[in-house]
């Protein structure tokens, strides 16, 4: 954290409390916000709202994490709608804005396209709600290529912001566009992407994902050895404010 510190101003861990190892106060020792995750529909919500409550320093709740993606919170657009009212009470409750869900392109059948899985959860939700929408103040993206504004603008039409939850290029090459597979290439990739998102207006954050991968085959650590940060965590930090940051 003091590494990141300099450049990175919150963080998360899938978690809806954080590590055990946390400071007590991130933001007066780091300046860094924690922001908490309830990652699918098994949670506790009075366990949930007696923390927030807590710690009213928290101000955003991220919700559902890439429901459309086997493997992650895999959830129907349907079982999404029935599941949403029970986020919308704990943020009743706490006074918390919802950051969800954390959408991208995924595996699930018939719902594979962040829009196709939105377009029926809004119908899903509506229907079941006397024709309202779901409460929803920021739409979480995942995206891990080229084409990241584009793909942004396919949503615009939810008239939501955004709020980029984990981002990097991963590109293994198709004979048009350059493979990622160097720091020096992921640094030019990042430096584009990072410049989009601060200039769009839609934008409210976003994060480099990740912090430290074993194996990082695609060059997308910020953090090498303990408390110290590789060649593009550098870069990461040292790129203009104030959206993460």
């Amino acid at each position: 954290m003091a590494a990141l510190a300099p450049g990175v101003s919150w963080w998360y861990g899938w978690n809806s409390q954080p590590d055990a190892n946390t400071p007590a106060d991130p933001v007066a020792a780091y300046g860094m916000d924690y922001v908490p995750m309830l990652w699918s529909g098994d949670f506790d919500a009075t366990t949930v709202t007696t923390w927030l409550k807590a710690h009213p320093a928290v101000t955003h709740l991220l919700l559902l994490n890439e429901p459309n993606l086997k493997g992650q919170a895999t959830m129907t657009p349907q079982a999404a709608a029935a599941l949403w009212p029970r986020y919308e009470k704990v943020a009743a409750d706490t006074g918390v804005k919802l950051v969800g869900p954390q959408i991208t392109y995924g595996t699930l059948e018939g719902y594979t396209t962040p829009v196709g899985w939105m377009d029926a959860f809004h119908a899903a939700y509506r229907a079941a709600n006397g024709g309202r929408d779901p409460v929803i103040d920021y739409i979480g993206y995942h995206w891990y290529d080229y084409g990241l504004e584009a793909k942004l603008d396919e949503m615009k039409k939810y008239g939501k912001p955004f709020w980029v939850t984990e981002f990097a290029n991963w590109h293994d090459g198709d004979g048009d566009t350059v493979q990622i597979d160097t720091v020096k290439e992921q640094k030019q990739q990042m430096e584009k992407m990072v410049a989009m998102l601060e200039a769009r207006a839609d934008v409210y954050r976003y994060a480099w994902f990740t912090g430290r991968w074993a194996k990082d085959t695609h060059y997308t650590s910020l953090l090498g050895a303990d408390g110290q940060l590789t060649e593009l965590g550098q870069y990461y930090i040292s790129l203009p404010p104030n959206k993460n940051a």
